[in-house]
């Protein structure tokens, strides 16, 4: 290893990318696009997209990280393929950008938070919405949500990421899984159940073109690929460590996350009318389920809680994603992490303040980042594989009792059927993104 910042322990890694990509994705957007979506054909195609996509995906990132132990850009460089570097400045850009509408959404995590405590937004959910959403108000919680993360990165890989990862992960399933078992006991509980967990496979043919972006972005975003974020924390691990172990991991966890979330968030929805209320833009997420703890029994308790896991998810992410921005420029310009965490998340702030003033924008960043960015970033990482040579796949058994098969099947894998699905998926998205512009949603 080299005398950069390196995880304590192969436990700490993990959860500091179960972190990462546990955040907003799973419990804010998931249960929301799913419900956009069709239901549990939606489920269907994202947990392809996770499993066959995803995993394999994350590996590519997971091999230039360990293998380079530098920042994204720089990785590259030590691995001898400095002429790629781009991609991982385009991963870097795309965590900026990112985080930039994310953390707005935090700042909303922690007016909903306080709104849980007073009841605030119990008489009218969506003009509680339309009061913390943009303006004031929103800016303000986005300054806190980016000061709290600028603390945390600022600390640095044991004492901020690790540490306050190790913390927040156990605490969002203990959370998530007694509001499970609690809306387990309401009325419309069955119905939730059904709506999420049955597929109509016929929903996913007549739909493909429009259920496969979100699903395959989505799958993106909740894995943290395509940020640069992996390549980053792999960079700080031992080399003795199982990188197909360490992803499944990752994987799983995260998985079980987004879909423990939507075993909390369907029964809520079909106890107070349905998942119909849910299926609108960024906002409906908060709107529909205010709405929701404001009708069922102890609600402004639940609601709490519900909006505090929310805040450790957010959280969790938002310091991957601030991460690497900052290991860049530390490692460049040889500024001290705090400055570095400072600078990046002042820029990260001021660049988030049109999101901040109005939901479209929000809504125009997040469609750039999921139908454009994050297809092309794991595209080129997947095209790098031609060009990479054995190194990669020694670095993939390198820590493991894995012989030849499994890493040919998973370095063809990646060369031949991960370009293609992304490339169809990058199609169908910036058709998406197109139409958007053109008929007046965004601006």
């Amino acid at each position: 290893m080299s005398d950069r910042s390196a995880w304590t322990s192969r436990v700490g890694f993990i959860l500091a990318a179960v972190g990462s990509a546990v955040g907003l994705g799973n419990i804010w957007s998931f249960p929301f696009r799913t419900a956009s979506n069709g239901g549990a054909a939606f489920l269907v195609v994202y947990l392809v997209a996770v499993f066959l996509i995803g995993f394999p995906a994350m590996m590519i990132e997971f091999v230039i990280g360990r293998r380079g132990e530098q920042n994204p850009v720089h990785a590259f460089d030590r691995i001898g393929h400095g002429n790629w570097s781009f991609v991982g400045g385009l991963g870097a850009f795309t965590s900026f950008v990112t985080l930039a509408f994310y953390s707005v959404v935090g700042g909303w995590v922690f007016s909903y938070i306080a709104g849980s405590a007073t009841g605030a937004y119990f008489g009218d959910p969506a003009a509680y919405f339309g009061s913390v959403a943009s303006g004031p108000i929103a800016i303000g919680a986005h300054a806190l949500f980016m000061a709290v993360t600028v603390g945390i990165v600022a600390l640095g890989v044991t004492d901020g990421i690790e540490r306050a990862t190790k913390f927040m992960i156990p605490g969002i399933f203990v959370l998530l899984i007694g509001l499970g078992v609690w809306a387990a006991t309401l009325p419309g509980a069955s119905a939730g159940y059904s709506y999420y967990l049955t597929p109509d496979f016929g929903t996913i043919v007549n739909n493909f073109g429009s259920i496969v972006p979100p699903a395959m972005g989505q799958a993106f975003f909740t894995l943290s690929l395509g940020f640069s974020v992996m390549i980053a924390y792999s960079s700080y691990l031992d080399r003795d460590d199982s990188l197909p172990a360490d992803g499944g991991a990752i994987v799983v966890i995260n998985t079980l996350v987004a879909v423990l979330a939507g075993f909390v968030v369907f029964p809520v929805l079909f106890a107070t009318g349905g998942a119909e209320g849910a299926t609108g833009g960024s906002g409906t997420a908060f709107v529909a389920l205010a709405g929701a703890f404001g009708e069922v029994p102890g609600g402004q308790v639940l609601g709490l809680l519900f909006f505090v896991v929310l805040l450790f998810a957010a959280l969790s992410s938002s310091i991957s994603l601030l991460e690497v921005p900052v290991s860049f420029v530390t490692e460049q310009y040889g500024v001290s992490r705090a400055k570095g965490s400072l600078g990046m998340g002042t820029a990260v702030l001021l660049v988030g303040v049109p999101a901040a003033l109005g939901t479209n924008y929000l809504t125009f960043y997040n469609d750039v980042v999921f139908n454009l960015l994050l297809p092309i970033v794991v595209f080129l990482l997947a095209a790098f594989t031609w060009f990479s040579g054995r190194d990669i796949v020694d670095e993939l058994q390198r820590g493991t009792s894995l012989g030849e098969t499994f890493p040919t099947v998973w370095l063809w894998w990646v060369r031949l059927v991960v370009p293609v699905a992304v490339a169809v998926t990058l199609y169908l998205g910036v058709k998406g993104l197109y139409t958007g512009l053109t008929n007046g949603t965004y601006f």
